[in-house]
């Protein structure tokens, strides 16, 4: 007999996440495959709350869209997959309407994963394909010790393409936010001594 292991959706991580037992914990899903985070750590929290900032600032100028930090996001197509991106942006006119207290039913235009200690480069690479093969069209991945952010797109013949980005670089928001653009060395600015 075939012992099938249960594939959970978007509204069982619900149900999970806001059990009081799960006060803690951060739920995901790849696939139907349930994956649990503990709380960031502070240099974690520090680049999320910059990169926030930043892009917050341009928007605010420019109304394009709505940031979020650590929201769910799932495509309509998929309630399988549930991805809580670090910052995430969505573009004005792909918000689903009306809004909704729950995650999110479509992947944002921009993903942005700050790897964590705990993190290995092959699982938040994965993420980048799921969040890109889903609807997102710029994925950055920040990796703090080697102060550089690995940008990933898909090009027009469906290949993953990434580039990686260092202190002498910029971010760009590309056309998903133009005219964004912003200098790593401010995610990463020079320790005293």
């Amino acid at each position: 007999m075939v012992v099938q292991e249960r594939l959970f959706d978007v509204d069982d991580v619900w149900r999970l996440a806001h059990d009081p037992d799960n006060e803690n914990v951060r739920f995901e899903l790849i696939d139907g495959e349930l994956f649990t985070m503990v709380p960031p750590g502070r240099r974690h929290g520090i680049l999320a709350a910059k990169i926030s900032f930043y892009l917050t600032l341009f928007n605010n100028e420019h109304e394009l869209g709505e940031i979020t930090i650590e929201s769910g996001y799932f495509s309509a197509d998929d309630r399988h997959t549930l991805l809580g991106p670090d910052v995430a942006f969505m573009r004005y006119d792909r918000l689903p309407q009306p809004p909704t207290e729950k995650y999110v039913p479509v992947m944002p235009d921009l993903a942005v994963e700050i790897r964590s200690p705990f993190d290995t480069l092959a699982k938040i690479r994965r993420k980048a394909e799921v969040y890109l093969r889903r609807g997102t069209t710029i994925v950055w991945l920040v990796l703090p010790k080697q102060e550089i952010v690995e940008v990933w797109r898909q090009d027009e013949t469906g290949q993953l393409r990434s580039e990686f980005l260092g202190v002498g670089d910029q971010l760009s928001g590309q056309e998903i936010l133009p005219g964004f653009e912003l200098e790593i060395s401010l995610l990463f600015p020079k320790r005293q001594d």
